[in-house]
């Protein structure tokens, strides 16, 4: 493979990601928080609209620091903003890392509210390895009733009949297991019709070609993601587990018998997980 060719701020802001985030992964499988909170800068709310959007947070479960932080677009009507979609969304970091407040998904999820002119609900879920499977599905699927049997009283100015649940790397997979589950269920208000799934994290035992040909990718490395997959699965799993590998041979859902919604998969060049993202899509497709 031929070099990645980034411009050179583009390369220094990876580089620092990638030093920094490894000096917080210690070989037993645990995190240095301390470190990682020193340079994961947060923001808080604010109900004056900044980049035309304003937020705000709001407290699901207290006793699992499970909470959403709402970003609501300021340049549409009264009439316009009970038509505007929800998209409930959920933050990548191998499942280890960041938080709806982060600045950098403070600044995302802003950016794509105000774009898509869209309601974003942006979830604060428990961390691995401290929280293993299923704690961050287990948070995302009670974020999604919370919204579901709150709705009105929460006053959120959206269409609650165009609801997507969307997510980034691990938050892509998060999203992934969330719509599964809430495809087995009926809901009084939220009727999901897509799921947006960013570079999903997702993998297997196997190695794939895009394993070696973009082992050295920026931010990422083979060995990176097999740490993950170490701290969040349970003690003595492999990657297929279902967690992981969604349609492997030990996945016991049938996904053909839920309401399964239509998929946009959004994939990266130099992912190196972009095969197992590519046939979990193709294995949808065909079912």
């Amino acid at each position: 493979m031929s070099s990645v060719k980034l411009p050179l701020k583009l390369h220094l802001l990876f580089s620092l990601d990638y030093f920094l985030t490894k000096a917080c992964r210690r070989s037993n499988g645990t995190v240095n928080r301390r470190l990682h909170n020193l340079f994961d800068l947060k923001t808080s709310p604010s109900k004056t609209p900044r980049k035309g959007v304003s937020t705000s947070d709001t407290i699901i479960n207290s006793s699992t620091n499970l909470w959403f932080r709402l970003y609501t677009p300021h340049s549409t009507n009264n009439e316009e903003k009970r038509n505007l979609p929800i998209i409930i969304y959920f933050h990548g970091g191998g499942f280890a890392f960041f938080s709806a407040s982060s600045i950098v998904y403070d600044i995302w999820c802003r950016r794509l509210s105000n774009e898509l002119q869209a309601v974003i609900v942006s979830v604060n879920y428990r961390l691995a390895p401290e929280h293993k499977f299923p704690s961050q599905y287990e948070d995302g699927f009670e974020a999604l009733k919370f919204l579901d049997e709150n709705f009105d009283r929460l006053s959120i100015n959206a269409n609650s009949g165009l609801c997507f649940l969307a997510g980034d790397s691990a938050g892509g997979n998060l999203a992934h297991h969330v719509s599964v589950k809430a495809g087995e269920l009926t809901f009084s208000k939220l009727k999901i019709i897509g799921l947006i799934a960013i570079q999903p994290f997702f993998g297997g035992e196997e190695r794939t070609e895009a394993d070696f040909l973009h082992s050295k990718a920026p931010i990422m490395t083979l060995h990176f993601t097999d740490w993950y997959w170490k701290m969040f699965l349970p003690d003595g799993s492999d990657r297929d587990h279902p967690a992981a590998n969604v349609f492997g041979h030990k996945s016991c859902t049938d996904i053909s018998q839920v309401e399964f919604p239509e998929t946009l998969l959004l994939t990266g060049g130099f992912d190196m997980l972009k095969n197992w993202q590519r046939r979990s899509f193709l294995d949808t497709l065909c079912l």
